[in-house]
């Protein structure tokens, strides 16, 4: 079954701008899955089978004759989770919202695999959302239980998602920034599943008619890599609660409780 909503706009990552006027958006619905964020506080025990473990697939375009840029495929991913999570079919008697619900729930879990030419067009007809920027494509895929993963998501490679490209460090204008820990070595489908948590929890620093402004625009955003200077100074706004961090289980590749990425929302 296909049913997405894919995102195509080319607007400023930072910028939270007016609605496209072709995007179809339910500010009811917005209002209530941003609700459902801001009261996500995460944890739990896991499922002792690992089979029963929720978790968010997503999956990013890596053609093999012509890779996308990291900045924009992290961007995209960080998007279409936004977008997902925003979206009017999580909502209410929607029919993403017992799972967007069972998930946020739970411990957040999202994993980040591969894809390119057919096995990409497969995963389109997969219940999810797809994000552009620029020339790079993410798809982020309604959550549910590892064990029932659709199996034409299942099959794509988690590994080999490295692309070129180094994050740009300076702050934009205004709008949602996702900061990268400078600190740390991830490859780029683990920072893939932590700029699309921070995208979640960016909600958490916007106001209802906020996060209605910002998923008409089709939740622009920027993905940038921190100094060791702003690093510090974003754990203490992260301790003041004027920013929100993602802290990894340290289930792969890095310690558990390691901040990973701080998302924060700067206004002119």
């Amino acid at each position: 079954m296909t049913d997405d909503l894919t995102s195509t706009a080319e607007q400023s990552p930072a910028e939270v701008g007016d609605p496209p006027a072709s995007v179809p958006v339910d500010p009811e619905a917005v209002v209530a899955d941003h609700r459902r964020l801001v009261g996500y506080v995460g944890g739990g025990e896991d499922p002792e089978d690992p089979a029963d473990v929720l978790a968010m697939a997503m999956v990013l375009r890596i053609e093999k004759s012509d890779p996308p840029d990291r900045t924009g495929l992290l961007t995209a991913a960080a998007r279409a989770v936004a977008l997902l999570c925003l979206d009017h079919r999580a909502a209410g008697d929607g029919p993403w919202a017992s799972a967007m619900d069972d998930w946020c729930n739970a411990r957040i879990r999202k994993i980040a695999r591969r894809a390119r030419g057919s096995q990409w067009a497969a995963a389109q007809e997969v219940w999810g959302v797809t994000a552009t920027e620029g020339d790079a494509e993410a798809r982020a895929f309604v959550p549910g239980r590892v064990g029932d993963l659709d199996r034409r998501v299942k099959k794509l490679q988690i590994g080999g998602t490295e692309v070129d490209g180094r994050l740009p460090t300076e702050a934009p204008g205004h709008g949602v920034v996702l900061w990268t820990n400078p600190g740390l070595d991830m490859t780029v489908g683990k920072l893939a599943a932590q700029v699309g948590h921070a995208s979640m929890l960016a909600a958490k620093l916007l106001t209802a008619d906020e996060a209605i402004r910002w998923r008409l625009a089709e939740c622009p955003l920027a993905v940038r890599e921190a100094t060791p200077e702003r690093w510090r100074a974003l754990l203490d706004a992260d301790a003041a609660g004027a920013a929100v961090a993602v802290r990894d289980a340290g289930f792969t590749e890095i310690a558990p409780g390691s901040v990973t990425v701080i998302a924060e929302i700067i206004r002119n």
